[in-house]
């Protein structure tokens, strides 16, 4: 059976559906057992078209409607209205639409995934997906997220994010001098680093950072699942995880939102 995280997003707006999937129901096999979402994997692409379907069909709608990106660890946000032609994609890091029917969707295996929703002066749905890697939360894409999702009408006071499955901060350790760009960016940022038990390496909260972050731009209203992908092989893919046990590969998720016709 297919797995759907967190109902943060539905209890705000009943015209938005929204998932955050895990690894379980899907129909692939090995190392990709078994929602395997990523066409960037080297699984077998009719079985990521079926897992992908799955997820559609969870979100009501059709496997042509979920829309993904080539993702790259940027700031780079897009607007879109229709699915993209063909196998061609831009590459970025988060997008945002405000049309009805349309799923937008980020693939993680560890990065933060974080689903945005918010409201127009008239009610309707503005919604954004981003994927959040250390690297993109750093150059701020999920404040280009927000900015585009007010270029198209969301007031900022009603958008609200959530924070998916992610590498958690008792998991993620790195080494020392992995903080420097962040503390140089503000002082403050120490607080999402701890001394980890291994010398010269330190643990980092990836969700907090990117809870702050938002917070900084102004939502006021964000939550974190707080399920770790690292630690929970059962439920989610891990790029870690998968780098540990020397695997040639690993499966992603899929985190998706989009708004009901």
């Amino acid at each position: 059976m297919i797995e759907v995280e967190d109902k943060s997003l539905l209890n705000f707006n009943t015209n938005i559906k929204h998932g955050f999937f895990g690894r379980r129901g899907g129909v692939s096999t090995g190392l990709y057992d078994s929602l395997n979402c990523g066409v960037g994997s080297n699984d077998d692409m009719i079985a990521v078209q079926k897992n992908r379907a799955r997820v559609a069909v969870a979100l009501s709608t059709h496997k042509e409607n979920l829309v993904t990106i080539h993702q790259v660890h940027s700031a780079d946000c897009f607007y879109v209205d229709k699915p993209f032609d063909g196998d061609v994609k831009p590459k970025g890091d988060a997008l945002v639409t405000d049309e009805a029917g349309l799923v937008i969707g980020v693939l993680t295996a560890d990065c933060g995934p974080v689903l945005f929703a918010g409201k127009k002066t008239d009610g309707t749905p503005v919604i954004g997906a981003a994927h959040a890697g250390w690297g993109g939360a750093l150059k701020g894409i999920c404040e280009a997220t927000v900015k585009m999702m007010i270029e198209r009408g969301a007031i900022l006071e009603t958008i609200r994010a959530a924070i998916g499955p992610c590498i958690g901060p008792k998991s993620y350790e790195v080494s020392l001098g992995f903080e420097a760009p962040f503390l140089e960016q503000d002082e403050a940022n120490e607080h999402f680093f701890k001394a980890a038990q291994k010398e010269r390496h330190l643990m980092f909260d990836l969700p907090g950072y990117i809870a702050l972050r938002l917070a900084k731009v102004g939502v006021k209203h964000v939550s974190i699942t707080g399920a770790d992908t690292f630690a929970d092989e059962e439920r989610y893919f891990s790029y870690r995880r998968t780098t540990h046990a020397q695997e040639p590969d690993y499966g992603r998720q899929i985190s998706a939102i989009c708004i009901k016709n």
